[in-house]
């Protein structure tokens, strides 16, 4: 995986280091609300790191750890496309730095591997993520209802949103 650079922020694979500074970040009571997670932190990030389905990029702002940002595909011919998942550490939310981590990452799926199509699914009620993406150039398709259990254990809707490649705003 080659190495992305954003205006602000530096993409690089995610390696086992990576993994005690990305466990306190998901640690913070915002992202846990988001992402959730069990007892062990570092061992469910290292246990996603295995996944083959998944590509795992370490988000660096002026060399300091503040976020992981992922990536998988849907390499069915007839229904190609890739999806974007990240958190980002809360000491550094509203500097822009998680729309320029978007907006790498979807400029190399466009542009390096061919995708005409991404998607990302941000909880409903997450307006400031939702905002994110739109800068970017995702649009809301629709609500999927009931679509991810809260750690309270009640259904939250998600919101499905996609970005054409001619629609990137870059």
């Amino acid at each position: 995986m080659t190495v992305l650079r954003g205006a602000s922020v530096f993409l690089r694979p995610t390696v086992r280091e990576d993994v005690p500074a990305l466990a306190a970040i998901r640690a913070t009571p915002e992202v846990r609300a988001r992402w959730r997670g069990g007892e062990d932190l570092e061992a469910e990030i290292s246990a996603d790191l295995e996944d083959s389905g998944s590509h795992h990029l370490t988000i660096e702002h002026r060399q300091r750890i503040v976020g992981m940002i992922q990536w998988h595909a849907e390499e069915e011919p007839d229904y190609r496309h890739a999806g974007i998942d990240l958190f980002l550490d809360p000491a550094v939310h509203g500097r822009g730095l998680g729309t320029d981590a978007v907006r790498t990452v979807a400029r190399h799926l466009v542009d390096d591997h061919g995708y005409h199509r991404l998607v990302i699914d941000p909880a409903a009620d997450n307006a400031v993520a939702i905002r994110c993406y739109t800068k970017v150039g995702f649009r809301p398709v629709g609500i999927m209802r009931q679509y991810e259990r809260g750690a309270d254990g009640t259904w939250h809707d998600g919101l499905l949103m996609d970005l054409l490649a001619a629609e990137l705003v870059r």
